[in-house]
């Protein structure tokens, strides 16, 4: 398993969209990634440009393959990830503020 640090470029008129279907666990039944897909999505973070960022876990090749056809390429454009040691990349963005505040987990990442 590895881990990345993602960042995206939100597609606005889809935000309400993802965060609806964040809230009601709509990506967790997806195999194998839906639980940790959900998690980073939901304590996402934003960059003061409005790209969103997480750390993301993923078992593919290229990185987040699958997440990217099922998800992220709907909700997101610009992906980009970057190699971290698990829990770094939470670390490198924790100032930030949260993307989805309601959604942030009550455990942190």
């Amino acid at each position: 398993m590895a881990h990345y640090l993602v960042t995206a470029r939100p597609n606005p008129d889809r935000l309400s969209k993802l965060r609806s279907e964040l809230a009601r666990d709509a990506f967790i039944d997806l195999k194998p990634f839906g639980h940790a897909l959900t998690e980073s999505l939901s304590n996402a973070r934003v960059q003061s440009d409005g790209r969103a960022t997480w750390e993301e876990e993923d078992y593919c090749r290229p990185p987040l393959a699958e997440e990217r056809a099922a998800v992220l390429d709907h909700y997101f454009g610009e992906l980009e990830v970057r190699p971290v040691s698990p829990g770094s990349g939470w670390t490198q963005i924790g100032a930030l503020p949260p993307l989805f505040l309601e959604l942030q987990s009550s455990k942190t990442p």
